[in-house]
């Protein structure tokens, strides 16, 4: 398959998945297996084009972080909140990434953990729609630093693909009592820090070869990737919150369960 088809079906993937309960980077580890690929050499697009997605979320909610940055500016106690409760959600994931980076790159070579992760976070979802409804918690900006730290402990399940990023967090968020709107959009936000920095560690870590154009994979299909997954991305958002509003989250938990159990077989009668 030409590097730039696949670049583009990439892209739909991660725009369609970063902020579905799902888990884009599962999909895109099971995308590498079905397309035949070798998932190695596209590691840094499959991060690198999240960015795309992420700047969806700054473009769709450009009024909230223009509120925030002038309320940084005039010193309001709910912009400085907001930026403060970002911060401590973001460290856990930080300080355990750099801790477990080698183990966390070990595990995202398996699509077998990835199938398994779907099947287990389905359950998972499943039984959190039940018991835990969410709450009265409205507004990033007025939530207690300590469930705040608590969703930042949830986003680092997702260290283990397949888990979901925005799955964890959502989850988390509503049985610590914050309701479904607020928590979907605490997780849109808090994937601006926790993707950049992923993003600029991973290029870091292979500037070399992307410099000298060495890498298979190279800018042209990174900023191809990165174009698709912000347009699909710029779609799915504000559908999503409004979808979960009204029906939940038991489709998706439902998709994981089925998706997962399919790649289990599948992945079980490869040769």
């Amino acid at each position: 398959m030409p590097l730039l088809v696949t670049a583009i079906l990439l892209g739909i993937v991660e725009g369609l998945t970063e902020f579905l309960p799902v888990s884009s980077t599962g999909h895109l580890i099971l995308a590498a297996k079905l397309f035949g690929y070798d998932d190695a050499q596209w590691s840094v697009f499959n991060i690198v084009i999240q960015l795309g997605a992420i700047l969806a979320v700054v473009v769709l909610y450009w009024r909230t972080f223009w509120a925030v940055g002038l309320g940084l500016i005039r010193g309001e106690k709910t912009a400085i909140q907001f930026v403060i409760n970002l911060l401590v959600a973001f460290i856990p994931a930080v300080v355990l990434g750099l801790i477990f980076k080698k183990k966390i790159d070990i595990l995202l070579e398996s699509p077998l953990v990835v199938a398994w992760a779907l099947v287990v976070g389905g359950v998972a979802i499943i039984a959190i729609e039940r018991f835990a409804k969410g709450g009265d918690y409205v507004g990033i900006g007025q939530l207690p630093v300590s469930k705040c730290f608590g969703v930042g402990l949830m986003q680092c399940l997702a260290m283990v693909p397949g888990v979901s990023r925005s799955g964890a967090t959502i989850m988390g968020a509503l049985c610590m009592g914050i309701n479904r709107s607020t928590a979907a959009e605490f997780s849109f936000f808090l994937a601006i820090p926790t993707m950049l920095g992923a993003t600029v560690l991973q290029l870091a870590s292979h500037r070399h070869e992307l410099a000298a154009g060495t890498s298979a994979v190279g800018f042209t299909e990174i900023a191809v990737g990165f174009g698709v997954s912000f347009v699909v991305a710029l779609a799915v958002i504000k559908g999503f919150v409004t979808y979960i509003s009204r029906r939940g989250f038991t489709p998706f938990a439902i998709y994981r369960i089925i998706a997962g159990a399919v790649a289990i077989y599948a992945l079980g009668h490869v040769g």
